[in-house]
């Protein structure tokens, strides 16, 4: 009789409890299982206190509640059970939101992911639990008081209590802590110490640990190896950021031989294991054809994955893939949607594309002003090229009033600070009334400020001495700024010095050395230039006359629409003065020069036979976008110049 009530006695035993409520969890059975766990819980249990825990967080047969997650695990903690002192420090480290995500989650330190999910999935292993929290969202019955906010003090207590009992869970996890937590705990030599200890028992968390440590400070090839070494390690135990950052340094021949396809077998590895930063990387390796097949559609799949996961760097990728086109037919609209996202992600580039986009109409309407807006947002992050695009639509007058205040002040901000560039275009503003009164004076000692760095700011600087704004008038001193700029092959001083050197203003007339400096802004694009080379071989200058060149610089300089060139290559042709008379061709540039604005075409025009008046045209080019360009060797396209270099006649 003894023996049968101790056989029934025994079904209802907490290991004969515990056993049964771990079959039902194994078979799915949660709302089985769960009050079993509770009744030896309530027994105090550690196991099962832990147990229940769990499954508070996991929503796993009872409703989600972090607090009696909390609860149940510092029950169990407290009697020693290693696993709820990991799982409690994990969770104080995280924090736990209405929705079971992290509180503070903070996805750019992807190795926290690898270090603390790992521990869930350590803990999960050896307690046959449901899964982790994240995995098993809860009901949104409860509310925002019962979320648990990140403390990293409490979660480095419970860490530490788990790894002096000789958990490398909880030993992996000190390390992480005292390695990214706030001051106050942090310590990386001793963070080093518990990775060690943590690797040396087999743990990946801490092979990786070790190995991130040794490759923050290698300095050596043989550092860089034996971090290699160790995140060997971690890669081998499953850990997508060891995967990663193997793909990266095979990539790179750092610490391992160079192998393209073992960097892309790494990255396909890390990136199925979710891993955004290896999607993107995966994606780039098939988009590319690096270390593995090229595919086009999947790489730009696996971007896609990444970007729409927050990766900036995959999304202005994604970007630029429909913006250039090629494989791909050009999509302008589909390119400004990624190239959105990836400025809401951070990505400076991505906002100066952006800008770029809406200046030129490509993909979205032609607006300057949004131009601004996007320059400004690139430029606070600190791309120097939209600090000098936005300053350019900002003094051009072409940014809204509000954007022109903003960007002015963050200019005079930066200047202040002893930022040269900040200094020039601040005093620029000053100089032309941009987002703030007109101040000659005081733009004119921020020029000078910039001057000794800024080659821009020396052109500048020189303009206003000529002119005498803000200050006396001072050609020579002027002369010698403008000259200094012009050195660098600065366009716009170039073409302004060799008008001084034509005037001979501040200094010495220099005809020839003038030409040169017209020459060289010419090359480059400067329409005013080419207006002036045609002026200065079409005679009356001292340099050899030369009207068969002259008209072919007239000609470059007309087409782009410059109205001085305009004129004198009607004249040119009228007259014959380069050849035989092309009096038809003559008048349709004079008419041109005239719709310009440049009156003293009428003359010009009044002077040919009245038949030429009224011809019609008998050929196609009625606009000069249509007029085929003389071959001026290594001219770039570029807009008209308002420089019609006055100083400049022609003589004939």
């Amino acid at each position: 009789m003894a023996r049968l009530i101790n056989r029934v006695t025994g079904l209802f035993s907490p290991a004969a409890r515990m056993q049964e409520a771990t079959a039902l969890a194994e078979a799915g059975e949660w709302p089985k299982a769960f009050p079993l766990w509770a009744k030896v819980a309530e027994k105090g249990v550690a196991e099962a206190q832990y147990r229940v825990g769990r499954c508070y967080l996991e929503a796993a047969g009872v409703p989600f509640s972090p607090r009696e997650g909390e609860r149940w695990l510092e029950r169990a903690a407290s009697q020693g059970f290693v696993e709820a002192q990991t799982l409690l420090a994990t969770l104080y480290l995280r924090g736990v939101g209405e929705q079971g995500e992290p509180a503070t989650a903070d996805p750019a330190k992807a190795a926290s992911e690898d270090v603390l999910g790992g521990v869930e999935a350590s803990l999960e292993a050896r307690s046959g639990g449901a899964g982790t929290a994240a995995s098993r969202v809860g009901s949104g019955l409860f509310t925002s008081a019962s979320t648990i906010q990140a403390d990293p003090l409490k979660a480095l207590a419970w860490a530490n209590k788990a790894a002096e009992a000789g958990s490398s869970d909880g030993q992996a996890l000190v390390g992480y802590i005292l390695t990214t937590g706030p001051d106050s705990v942090r310590d990386l030599e001793q963070a080093l110490v518990w990775y060690q200890k943590a690797a040396a028992s087999g743990c990946p968390q801490g092979a990786l640990g070790v190995g991130l440590a040794l490759l923050k400070d290698a300095v050596t090839p043989e550092a860089t190896q034996a971090a290699a070494e160790q995140l060997q390690v971690a890669a081998n135990g499953g850990l997508p950021t060891a995967l990663y950052l193997l793909g990266v340094m095979h990539e790179r021949a750092a610490g391992v031989p160079h192998d393209l396809a073992a960097a892309a077998g790494y990255y396909k590895t890390a990136a199925e294991k979710g891993l955004v930063s290896a999607q993107a990387r995966w994606g780039l390796a098939l988009l590319e054809g690096r270390g593995v097949k090229r595919n086009l559609l999947e790489g730009e799949s696996w971007l896609r994955r990444a970007a729409l996961q927050g990766d900036a760097e995959a999304a202005a990728l994604v970007g630029d893939l429909y913006a250039r086109g090629g494989d791909v037919p050009p999509n302008y609209a589909e390119a400004a949607l990624w190239f959105r996202r990836a400025s809401d992600a951070g990505h400076s580039k991505a906002a100066r594309t952006l800008g770029l986009m809406c200046l030129t109409g490509a993909g979205m309407s032609r607006d300057p002003e949004e131009a601004a807006r996007w320059f400004r947002i690139s430029a606070e992050r600190g791309d120097q090229e939209a600090v000098s695009d936005l300053a350019s639509l900002v003094q051009a007058g072409l940014a809204a009033e509000e954007e022109s205040i903003r960007t002015r002040k963050i200019f005079e901000q930066a200047a202040a600070n002893g930022d040269l560039v900040a200094a020039f275009n601040f005093g620029v503003c000053l100089a032309e009334g941009v987002g703030i009164e007109k101040d000659e004076r005081s733009a004119a000692q921020w020029l000078r400020k910039a001057a000794d760095g800024v080659v821009n700011a020396q052109y500048w600087y020189g303009r206003m001495l000529l002119e005498g704004r803000g200050l006396d008038v001072d050609a020579e001193a002027g002369r010698s700024w403008i000259e200094r700029a012009a050195s660098t092959g600065m366009v716009e001083a170039e073409v302004a010095f060799a008008e001084l050197l034509v005037t001979g203003r501040g200094g010495a007339k220099d005809h020839p050395e003038a030409l040169v400096y017209f020459e060289r802004a010419a090359g480059r694009g400067h329409i005013g230039a080419m207006f002036a080379i045609g002026a200065m071989m079409g005679g009356g200058h001292e340099v050899p006359t030369d009207r068969e060149k002259a008209i072919i610089w007239y000609r470059a300089a007309a087409e782009r629409g410059h109205a001085h060139a305009q004129l004198m290559l009607g004249r040119f042709l009228a007259r014959g003065l380069a050849g035989e008379k092309d009096e038809l061709q003559g008048r349709f540039w004079l008419e041109k020069a005239l719709s310009q604005g440049l009156t003293e075409a009428q003359g010009d025009l009044q002077a040919l036979p009245p038949e030429i008046l009224t011809m019609p045209y008998p050929y196609e080019a009625v606009r000069v976008d249509n007029l085929p360009e003389e071959p001026v060797p290594h001219l770039a396209e570029h807009e008209p110049s308002s420089v019609q270099n006055p100083a400049l006649t022609d003589h004939s």
